[in-house]
């Protein structure tokens, strides 16, 4: 009564400390009685083993086959025996005769440990994978443990994540206990478990933010459209209204720029520009390149480029800081995009016009030489053709 309570127990135990599906532990149970009754008896039997949940014990089988003769006393037994047992067996049955498993069960609890914690260990693998499979892209909170290589290892509770040095916004440091924000990039199975992936250089984790800032994004009504970012300098977000009433930028900055500088806190300061999308791709781009101020707009469908006139004054407002205005912008857009002075265009445009110029200047002034040359050839056949 005793081990019967001790493995209803334990069975118990694990399935609660361990999260695990009581299934896989009642199996690993009945592997373990099997084996141990199959060493004893060297192979020679046919038995199976069975986790009875009623009274709590693993119940042992052997199986055998009903014969007129027997040939193989292990695996076979004659009618008049096995009808002693179930009157109604005929030829050919087979026959299953419950054995004493009170000693197998009591070798399985000791022997079977190994087997419990790894088929346990293995099952917390399958779980926490499937778990992380179905929030990949999903922010994650969690405490720093340590570093290696550079990298951090991240404990999220059930399992440890990796936060690599490449997924790391440059500047950002960390030390052993601090809590940490991430998203869920990417998992996969290894030799060791599961490798969980997180990033906080991904753009998608500035746009995980935003939507658990602004419900307005939460509810669909204010939709992203796309994000591009130099984690921990600078960031751009479209976005865009299915609601008239509802201002995109305004959702998303929120009362006195709230919702945003929760945002940039939680970015430890990267600078964020939200841009109101639109599906004129000249007046998108316009955005992109605020506050800079555009004077024209040159538009290139076919090589999706764009010359962008902006005034003296605007110049290096829309370049931006070795250029990483204007690189977001192309990069938001996915268009190529040129950016000048107006004094510069202004230069751009009068050379040309004078190369234009130039050009039919010596044009005309060929066609004159031309004509001249005709009128001379002309002439000379006329006085030939007089003296003949």
């Amino acid at each position: 009564m005793e081990t019967t309570f001790n493995l209803k127990h334990t069975i118990d135990q694990i399935v609660k400390e361990k999260g695990i599906d009581k299934a896989i532990v009642t199996e690993a149970l009945e592997q373990a009685v099997l084996t141990a009754a199959n060493k004893k008896f060297r192979n020679t039997r046919d038995l199976e083993a069975h986790y009875n949940e009623d009274i709590g014990e693993v119940e042992l089988f052997e199986f055998v086959t009903v014969v007129e003769e027997v040939q193989d006393s292990y695996k076979e037994i004659d009618l008049e025996e096995a009808r002693e047992i179930d009157p109604d067996v005929e030829i050919g049955d087979s026959l299953g005769m419950k054995l004493d498993a009170s000693g197998y069960t009591r070798i399985a609890a000791q022997t079977a440990k190994q087997v419990i914690i790894q088929r346990v260990r293995e099952a917390e693998r399958e779980t926490i994978f499937n778990e992380f499979q179905d929030r990949l892209g999903e922010l994650i909170n969690g405490v720093v443990r340590r570093y290696e290589r550079g990298d951090l290892v991240i404990d999220l509770g059930r399992a440890e994540a990796v936060l690599s040095h490449k997924e790391q916004v440059p500047r950002e440091v960390y030390r052993q206990g601090d809590r940490v924000k991430a998203l869920i990039l990417d998992i996969r199975m290894t030799t060791k478990g599961p490798q969980i992936i997180l990033s906080r250089a991904h753009p998608g984790m500035l746009a995980k933010l935003f939507e658990a800032e602004v419900p307005e994004i939460a509810e669909g009504i204010v939709e992203i459209k796309g994000v591009v970012r130099e984690p921990g300098s600078r960031s751009k977000i479209a976005v865009y209204s299915n609601d008239s009433d509802v201002d995109p930028v305004g959702a998303c900055v929120g009362m006195r720029g709230s919702r945003v500088q929760n945002v940039v806190s939680e970015l430890r300061g990267e600078k964020i520009d939200i841009i109101p999308w639109s599906e004129d791709m000249a007046r998108f781009v316009c955005n992109t390149l605020a506050p800079a101020v555009v004077s024209k707009v040159y538009v290139d469908e076919e090589n999706r480029a764009m010359e962008i006139i902006v005034a003296d004054d605007q110049l290096s407002l829309a370049i931006g800081k070795r250029g990483q205005n204007v690189r977001l912008a192309a990069k938001l857009t996915g268009w190529r995009i040129d950016i000048k002075s107006e004094t510069r265009a202004a230069e751009a445009e009068l050379l040309q016009y004078a190369s234009f110029d130039g050009t039919a200047a010596e044009e005309a002034a060929e066609e004159e030489a031309a004509g001249e040359e005709s009128s001379a050839a002309a002439e000379t056949a006329a006085e030939e053709q007089a003296e003949e």
